[in-house]
């Protein structure tokens, strides 16, 4: 079954030599939610961007729903829709009008039913006759949402959409992508909300310095690359770890409380039994014995820090 999305070895370079993107390679299917990741100045926005029509691209090809979005770039563009990260909204125009607007530039025939739908699951129908500058900045991005929506798109883009917003616009923003997703639409997410990313997306893409680093399922990523730390909380605080248990994956929290032990839940030994069994050698008297696993930002942080590596 062919992509929603194809995005084959696609480049964006400007004229001082800057490379936003080094052949970029992206496929992504109908119906999923892809959370991609990446620091300022990865090239998330410049992706979207080109994708979306709005940058041109160096070389490479990306094809919407099957249409290229350079030969049949109105066909592609129909089954888009785009949040931004930049609020740029006409202030005197009223809330409706302006979300019935970006409906017909797309050739859809009026549908007064659904854009109520949309205005009211974005908690915006009792502005509807307000003009874009009495709105809050809040307000105004539920306004960029419900724009991006009106005319039904089967891919919509969500550039760091509740960046800087109020936790209510948080929540129901994620709601509506929950139905969405239910309804066969293809979201694919950029954000700084780690924790939203790894609590919505189906699979989780990295993006550093105009490349992709990793497209991975999210429950099999955290799997493969997550590791789990042991806490041992000790009765009493040390100064330093026992030169007997000294090891590379063995610290000492710094108020001395707890001996934190690092693991690979996929080795066949996890070694656990021999450090306490080290530790009471030791003449140390535990108090208590937690694990916790490594979230997606931990693993974020170590494929970035990779990809700056000389």
């Amino acid at each position: 079954m062919p992509f929603i999305v194809d995005v084959t070895a696609l480049r964006k370079s400007y004229a001082g030599g800057f490379e936003a993107l080094k052949g970029v390679d992206l496929q992504i299917e109908e119906g999923e939610i892809l959370a991609l990741l990446g620091p300022n100045g990865a090239g998330k926005t410049t992706l979207i961007s080109t994708i979306c029509g709005i940058t041109t691209a160096t070389s490479g090809t990306v094809k919407v729903g099957g249409h290229d979005t350079v030969t049949d770039f109105r066909a592609a563009r129909a089954m888009i829709g785009l949040v931004p990260q930049e609020i740029n909204l006409e202030p005197f125009e009223r809330v409706q009008n302006t979300v019935k607007f970006s409906r017909g530039l797309f050739g859809k025939p009026a549908n007064p039913a659904l854009i109520e739908k949309i205005l009211r699951q974005l908690s915006l129908w009792d502005k509807r006759d307000s003009q874009i500058r009495e709105l809050s900045g809040g307000m105004k991005r539920r306004v960029l949402i419900a724009k991006a929506l009106s005319h039904e798109p089967r891919v919509l883009f969500l550039d760091e959409p509740t960046a800087g917003v109020d936790v209510e616009l948080r929540r129901d923003m994620w709601e509506i992508v929950a139905d969405l997703k239910r309804d066969g639409v293809t979201i694919i997410l950029t954000t700084h909300y780690i924790e939203e990313a790894e609590a919505i997306a189906d699979r989780v893409g990295v993006i550093a310095q105009g490349e992709i680093l990793l497209i991975e399922d999210k429950e099999k990523l955290m799997a493969r690359m997550g590791k789990k730390e042991l806490e041992v909380q000790l009765s009493e605080p040390l100064r330093e770890i026992p030169s007997s248990l000294v090891s590379d994956v063995l610290r000492l929290k710094k108020d001395g409380s707890a001996l934190i032990y690092s693991y690979d839940t996929r080795g066949e030994r996890t070694g656990i039994t021999k450090l306490l069994a080290d530790v009471a050698a030791a003449g140390l008297i535990l108090r208590d014995v937690e694990t916790r696993q490594s979230s997606l930002e931990d693993i974020f942080v170590g494929l970035v820090h990779e990809g700056d590596a000389p």
